[in-house]
């Protein structure tokens, strides 16, 4: 029929892991007569379908609001977190991004510090208890405050906005060769040591999620920008910059607080 979408055939080499002890394997599926408009998500809906009907066991992948919101969906797609599209999230890659024929390789994010639950599923329970570390923020209860009660330059609420952007789904974790956190805690710690509101624990709070980062075995930043690349969100790499003062900062002031106090450094 004249103006009928053409539709796609490709091959797919999904990583399947029944669990996080079983070493897993890629496994090849044909995804047939594909509608360009499709989803990478929605076309992995039509694959696991087909499967269930055949009697095989689904690839189970995560996702939530499919609209690049979240964070919630995450995978490496031909070698890319997020696959091939700048600042867009997995649920935002759509079938016409690629070619008819073309092969295409969805994996997990690869990390110690995100094992693998089941295929693409990784356990991001790591980043909750960093976020966890940083504790809480001082506030008065009673009535909502009006929001302009604290005047801030606008310089730095623009700057504390666009490191609250971040949504946590791991890609800077995935694209690092090392496995480092650091875009997404400096992100996080940033955006509250730009406010007043985020004062208070300011010393402490950065320290405490460093640390909780080290524990959780993610790896040193090495500035190579992979993660500041692969962020949906396009967080920059000059919060790391940040993240590093406001924890020299902190220790500095923590070993004073020490000496003044009679204690050990």
């Amino acid at each position: 029929m004249a103006g009928a979408t053409k539709l796609m055939n490709l091959t797919l080499h999904v990583w399947r892991q029944k669990g996080p002890s079983d070493p897993g394997r890629m496994v090849e599926y044909k995804a047939t007569n594909v509608s360009p408009d499709m989803s990478l998500l929605e076309m992995l809906d039509v694959v696991n379908d087909e499967l269930t009907e055949k009697g095989e066991e689904p690839i189970a992948f995560e996702f939530d609001c499919r609209e690049g919101i979240c964070g919630t969906c995450g995978l490496v797609i031909n070698g890319r977190p997020h696959g091939p599209n700048k600042a867009a999230t997995t649920c935002q890659v759509y079938m016409r991004d690629f070619t008819d024929g073309d092969h295409l390789y969805i994996e997990p994010w690869r990390a110690a510090g995100f094992p693998v639950l089941k295929d693409c599923v990784v356990d991001r329970a790591a980043f909750d208890r960093i976020i966890q570390a940083g504790g809480f923020v001082s506030v008065n209860t009673g009535n909502a405050v009006d929001g302009n009660a604290i005047p801030i330059p606008k310089h730095q609420a623009n700057l504390a906005m666009d490191a609250a952007a971040c949504i946590g789904c791991g890609a800077c974790v995935a694209a690092c060769k090392n496995a480092s956190a650091m875009l997404f805690v400096a992100a996080k710690v940033s955006h509250l040591a730009l406010l007043p509101q985020g004062e208070v624990e300011r010393t402490e709070r950065v320290r405490q999620m460093v640390y909780q980062m080290d524990a959780e075995g993610f790896g040193a930043c090495t500035n190579q920008a992979e993660c500041e690349a692969a962020c949906p969100k396009e967080i920059s790499i000059d919060f790391i910059a940040k993240m590093n003062r406001e924890f020299m900062r902190s220790c500095t002031l923590s070993q004073k607080s020490r000496g003044d106090s009679g204690g050990t450094g």
